[in-house]
């Protein structure tokens, strides 16, 4: 599924070359569910904008699906975004003055997917929340919104869904209800990759990369592995 050998990203700020990534190599098989940890500034973000194909390597290879993003154009990175990759954030990102069912359709409108409100209904189904598909987001909890921004990675039905610190801004239980969903998702052969500073969400996942300096310095399997209790959801 995901091939990175060293992956190399470098800035420029100030007329000096700053860089982010040092020479990162990994594999990660299809349905894995691997935890990204390190300190604010090693790198964390700077990856996985290269794994969601929204940035470029200076030096080194990412293959998706064997595809080696280095070779493809614009449009063609377009294309992997939105019919291979599915992305949650830890600030939701939903459209406030827009429903839940809605917010969902939304990358199915960029993408000119037919059936939308049906695919929409069907993933907010899967993620518990069928019956809200009306509200807005003002009207559901946190963990609600969470579980709206699921969905809406889960629209247009990808390999891979990478989730930046999609728990931080929930309490303990609701944590674990969406971790669940993740875990759910990886039985079903879907790959997860997410970053969080918390070990106890880490504890949920099968592997650690952990980044520091912009270098790989930890690759381990989860010896006691977490398994999420899925609830009615807050």
């Amino acid at each position: 599924m995901i091939e990175v050998q060293d992956l190399r990203k470098a800035y420029k700020l100030e007329g000096i070359e700053v860089e982010a990534l040092k020479g990162v190599s990994f594999t990660i098989p299809d349905g894995e569910m691997v935890a990204i940890m390190g300190p604010s500034g090693s790198g964390k973000s700077t990856l996985m904008n290269l794994l969601g194909c929204l940035d470029r390597p200076s030096a080194g290879t990412y293959r998706i699906d064997n595809q080696d993003v280095a070779r493809l154009s614009e449009d063609q990175l377009a294309a992997i975004r939105n019919q291979k990759i599915g992305f949650v954030f830890q600030s939701y990102n939903l459209l406030s003055r827009t429903s839940a069912l809605e917010n969902v359709e939304l990358p199915l409108v960029y993408s000119g997917g037919n059936g939308r409100t049906k695919r929409a209904l069907e993933a907010l189904a899967r993620v518990g929340l069928r019956e809200r598909a009306k509200h807005h987001p003002n009207q559901l909890s946190g963990g609600e919104q969470q579980r709206v921004a699921i969905a809406r990675a889960l629209i247009n039905r990808p390999s891979l869904i990478l989730a930046d610190e999609p728990t931080g801004n929930l309490d303990t239980k609701t944590s674990e209800e969406v971790m669940a969903l993740f875990q759910g998702l990886g039985r079903e052969g879907i790959t997860v990759v997410l970053v969080t500073h918390e070990a106890d969400i880490a504890a949920f996942t099968q592997r650690v990369l952990l980044i520091r300096d912009g270098e790989l310095v930890g690759d381990r399997p989860v010896t006691e592995r977490r398994q999420a209790a899925s609830g009615g959801g807050s």
